[in-house]
């Protein structure tokens, strides 16, 4: 029989982990994306030449990094709102409408426990419930700040 044991995380440490991964993901998912565009005027400050066996295509690195870049963030979203789908209904939930949420900076756990959940909660089974709703996101996202064992 193999026995697992789930590891034991550092509760503050992994809370702002997430809590900024969930930052991050509203920044992209909300924002727009601001393409880099090349310069097309001349410079008026002198150049002075460096080792001429180096090209530079500055309309090709440009072009690459808004493709690459608009995929990163896209796949960093898909992959957090992958790892929210599996969370439990009242996790998704609770993760959803506090940390999700278009407008997220501006509603309170307090709004959630009270307002959103059907019927209300307390603040200690949000507490329960959110933390729950941590552990496993910083597990499936690879985020977990485990407890050192001295």
């Amino acid at each position: 029989m193999m026995d697992f044991e789930l590891p034991e995380l550092d509760r503050e440490a992994t809370k702002q982990k997430v809590e900024e991964h969930l930052r991050k993901y509203r920044m992209y998912k909300y924002l727009t994306f601001e393409e880099r565009e090349s310069s097309t005027t001349s410079s008026s400050t002198p150049r002075y030449h460096g080792p001429t066996n180096q090209t530079s295509d500055q309309t090709g690195t440009i072009a690459i990094y808004n493709v690459d870049e608009q995929a990163r963030m896209k796949h960093f979203c898909e992959r957090t709102e992958r790892a929210v789908k599996y969370l439990p209904p009242r996790e998704r939930y609770l993760i959803e409408q506090r940390y999700m949420a278009e407008d997220s900076e501006y509603i309170t756990d307090l709004t959630v426990y009270y307002h959103r959940f059907q019927p209300p909660v307390s603040h200690v089974t949000y507490g329960k419930i959110r933390w729950k709703a941590f552990y496993r996101l910083a597990l499936n996202l690879n985020i977990a700040v485990t407890k050192i064992s001295e």
